[in-house]
């Protein structure tokens, strides 16, 4: 039996009638954050019958030979996000009937949807939503398009949507609930009744449609398209993105038709900014010019591009290079940027929209020098907090500048498309990758090398450790950051290969134990220019500037003794590691043997050698500054030669 009696619990439970039906109350709809997207799957849509779990990442390289299903993948994310009209063209095929079975004309799919994993802001918790929330866009049949959440209801059908019954039909739930309503028996007294009712009853979890506060803070989605050679509709693209943001200023709204003049200026403002960019870009273009053309009731219609390169010339860009074209298209590129990082303003304070990137193919026509311009572009997007990237290429170029980890290898088989990630995060497993990857491309072995800037190291010890390392100190991978490592079985092998890379004008570097100019005369400075090294910026001696010997000697002895404890602790009762314990073998003839013999003798466990002593130290470091100075500055120069 539920009773109503004080006003106050009546509208406590009104506002719950209005979260079961509208999942918000009144007053709280302009207090909504913003729903990030965190990966989506599709299923019938093109090739992709079922694929799970494409990140949405900072940014995710969708990557495949041609047909592979990129351009569905991201057609299937505009689709989601309320940009792309489904048509029946892109409902997948059925499979075909099983051998033996004379084949029939084959029929499309009944079912199309593409479903989104969202992180929420704390605005939208505190309205009830939990923190991560599934929404999907789904097409049943010739019926349109519904977006729909994943939410708990009640069991019972009838508890659902009673905010639209009249009543005569509330008074009648109440009756068959056994509820009583207090107060005059209102409209909103008997809602409240069952809206409390409602919250004991069991649940259920089941899809629901989606709210209409949280539709208005879906991510929007920003397309740039390579295959287009036209920077007509580039800038057209750029400049609505500038359009839809100062027609949704708050201080615009409800002045619509007596301001289309004044969001015409706004935007000649931003196309004059643009048309600077490109002068700048594009030195040899002596005058450019974007005329704007808009109107509330269709939209940003024009903004045609006119540029010369000489006074009152203009020149017709369908007539001029696709080199031209590609230079004014990046200019463009790089002015969005630069809009993408301008500051938000609101006067509600709330945060901006999550802004999703797409770049389709956005390396065509372009050379290795303007691909790493289209990169450096797109790390200065993803840098932007409520910026997301995705990029469907076919360039190896583009794919070194990323974590491997955010590249997502799209191959079809039996005609459907079938997503590949990483699986193993080692650095064999990432060259593992990367080979599947570049042999669905087509390309050749040597690519794989990532010949940006060999780094030539002495053994196995270098070879596990550094790329942990690397990654700790710099954020990414030797491989995404263009860098090839090998292992070359001692110090003098490391020598040759340095050697031979230098006559053949690669970029390299050596890296090798202080010690080896002890034991070689090869590492003389003077015999070292003879093999064509700079010892000053191609050569590091580990540990030498502090009078180290070793690669192992540079590391702290708080560092050994805490990976010892936590890996190797000593036996029995005696008791934990100490810094003293490491620090009692340095000035020996041989640190690291010296240390691992003291791990295999007093500890219950040993690690099996110096190569896995060392990379068990390196990966227990947790922050940059871990990382011994020396190797981050090696590693910086490593990263700045490969750039």
């Amino acid at each position: 039996m539920v009773t109503c009696g004080d006003r106050d619990v009546r509208n406590l439970l009104l506002q719950a009638v209005c979260r079961l039906r509208y999942g918000t109350v009144a007053g709280e709809i302009g207090a909504a954050g913003t729903v990030h997207l965190k990966d989506f799957s599709v299923s019938g849509f093109r090739s992709l019958t079922l694929v799970e779990n494409i990140p949405v990442s900072a940014p995710t390289i969708l990557a495949g030979h041609n047909d592979g299903g990129k351009s569905a993948v991201l057609a299937a994310l505009d689709f989601l996000l309320g940009g792309y009209r489904l048509v029946e063209q892109d409902r997948t095929y059925d499979n075909p009937p099983g051998a033996g079975v004379r084949a029939a004309a084959p029929g499309r799919c009944a079912s199309t949807w593409v479903e989104g994993r969202f992180a929420l802001d704390d605005s939208e918790q505190e309205m009830n939503f939990p923190a991560e929330l599934r929404i999907r866009r789904r097409v049943e049949g010739d019926s349109g398009p519904v977006l729909e959440y994943w939410a708990q209801i009640p069991a019972d059908p009838r508890l659902r949507d009673f905010g639209s019954l009249l009543v005569p039909a509330l008074k009648e739930l109440v009756e068959a609930f056994g509820l009583q309503a207090e107060g005059k028996g209102l409209k909103p007294d008997l809602q409240a009744a069952l809206a409390a009712h409602a919250a004991r009853s069991p649940q259920v979890a089941q899809w629901a449609v989606l709210p209409k506060q949280l539709m208005r803070r879906l991510p929007r989605l920003l397309s740039f398209s390579g295959k287009d050679e036209s920077p007509d509709r580039a800038i057209h693209t750029a400049l609505a993105g500038s359009y839809q943001t100062h027609l949704e200023d708050d201080g615009l709204q409800g002045r619509l038709r007596t301001i289309e003049s004044e969001v015409t200026d706004l935007v000649k403002n931003d196309a004059a900014s643009l048309c600077e960019h490109i002068k700048s870009h594009c030195q040899d273009l002596l005058e450019v010019s974007v005329e704007p053309e808009i109107s509330f009731s269709h939209g940003f219609k024009h903004a045609y591009l006119h540029v010369s390169r000489a006074h009152g010339e203009r020149v017709d860009l369908s007539r001029s290079g696709r080199g031209s074209n590609r230079r004014i298209a990046l200019a463009v590129w790089e002015w969005t940027s630069r809009l993408l990082e301008a500051p938000h303003s609101d006067e509600d304070d709330m945060p901006p929209v999550q802004t999703i990137v797409v770049y389709d193919e956005p390396d065509t026509h372009l050379d290795y020098s303007h691909q790493r311009t289209v990169m450096d572009l797109i790390r200065r997007q993803c840098a932007v907090d409520a910026v997301k990237v995705i990029v469907a290429t076919h360039s190896m170029n583009l794919i070194d500048g990323v974590d491997i980890a955010d590249v997502v290898h799209l191959r079809l088989e039996a005609g459907r498309t079938v997503m590949e990630r990483l699986a193993d995060d080692t650095h064999e497993g990432i060259d593992l990758h990367l080979g599947q990857i570049a042999s669905a491309l087509g390309l050749r072995n040597s690519v794989l090398l990532h010949e940006r800037c060999f780094l030539a190291v002495e053994g196995p010890t270098e070879q596990q450790a550094i790329p942990v390392l690397f990654r700790l100190a710099e954020g990414l991978s030797l491989q995404a950051a263009g860098i090839a490592l090998w292992a070359c079985n001692n110090n003098e092998g490391a020598l040759h290969l340095a050697r031979y890379l230098a006559n053949q004008r690669r970029t390299v570097r050596l890296l090798v134990d202080a010690d080896s100019r002890n034991v070689a005369k090869f590492f003389r400075d003077d015999r070292l220019r003879q093999f064509g090294l700079d010892p000053a910026t191609q050569v590091s001696f580990v540990g030498e500037a502090k009078g180290f010997n070793e690669l192992e000697e540079i590391f702290e002895d708080e560092q050994w003794a805490r990976v010892a404890n936590s890996k190797w602790p000593r036996s029995g009762s005696r008791p934990l590691w100490e810094a003293a314990d490491f620090k009692a073998h340095r000035g020996g003839r041989k640190f690291s043997k010296d240390i691992l013999d003291m791990i295999q003798n007093q500890g219950s466990e040993s690690p099996d050698g110096k190569p896995d002593m060392v990379y068990e130290l390196a990966t227990s470091l947790r922050f940059p500054s871990d990382v011994p100075l020396q190797l981050r500055e090696v590693f910086a120069a490593l990263r700045s030669s490969a750039a």
